[in-house]
């Protein structure tokens, strides 16, 4: 039984011969199979990957809007903790005054002045404000009528009427060089706002602060005050005004110009 189990010679080297072929032939399809296969290619040629400069995405700086990294970093960080401000979480006071804390009172002056400006520019009024404030306790603050007016503007155009009574109060509270444009521009403002009371308190603080006014403080008041319907306010502006120039001439100087 044993021998009927064992191959003959001649068996046992044609069997072999046929296993020999057999392999061969399956690697040579397997070896093809992975050479023509496009997994296997992209896993063996190098591949050069490119990245987009990230900064092609941001919108190109205006003239004058020169922020510093730490600048930037506390508006972005204001601007979250505002975000939770205004949604009425838990703790968002915390977490608007950690950013104070952490990020903006850190700045340098030119820093400072820039994230106001920027908050400003991007009507984000209720931040401008926050900063504002941080502002005026700093030891180098001075008050800066221009910085006012803008920022009167803004909380007036989100709808915040008690922030600008806040902002006003402020500003009757400093301590002002003179500056007769700076005036002129608040008037402007105040009266454009139809805030005709405080135009005219600004007006008597104007002169306590030895701020000289002239053609165009008048022209600007006296118009507002007429356009209102503030008759005797504006006749008593008027008055004035012709007892410092000798005329009021130049109420219609350049409505004569436009018409010529």
């Amino acid at each position: 039984m044993v021998s009927g189990l064992l191959l003959s010679p001649s068996s046992s080297s044609s069997s072999s011969a046929l296993w020999t072929r057999r392999s061969h032939h399956e690697f040579a399809a397997i070896s093809h199979s992975c050479q023509s296969s496009p997994q296997h290619k992209n896993s063996t040629r190098w591949r050069t990957v490119t990245m987009r400069d990230r900064s092609k995405n941001r919108k190109p700086l205006q003239k004058g809007r020169n922020l510093s990294i730490e600048a930037i970093q506390a508006i972005q960080a204001l601007k979250r903790a505002g975000r939770r401000e205004n949604s009425e979480e838990i703790a968002s006071r915390a977490a608007l005054d950690m950013v104070m804390e952490s990020k903006v009172r850190r700045l340098l002056k030119f820093d400072m002045m820039a994230v106001l400006g920027e908050l400003q520019r991007q009507d984000e009024a209720f931040l401008a404000l926050q900063v504002f404030e941080e502002i005026r306790k700093e030891h180098w603050y001075k008050p800066n009528l221009s910085v006012y007016v803008d920022l009167i503007s803004l909380l007036a155009r989100s709808g915040s009427p008690a922030q600008v009574e806040q902002v006003y109060s402020y500003l009757m509270m400093e301590r002002w060089n003179p500056d007769t444009k700076g005036f002129n521009s608040l008037f402007q403002t105040l009266l454009d706002l139809g805030r005709v009371r405080q135009a005219m308190d600004c007006f008597r603080l104007m002169k306590l602060w030895e701020s000289d006014p002239d053609e165009q403080t008048f022209k600007i008041l006296i118009l507002g005050f007429e356009s209102v319907g503030e008759k005797e306010t504006a006749a008593s502006l008027r008055s004035e005004a012709e007892k410092i120039f000798g005329s009021l001439d130049f109420l219609t100087e350049e409505e004569e110009a436009v018409s010529a």
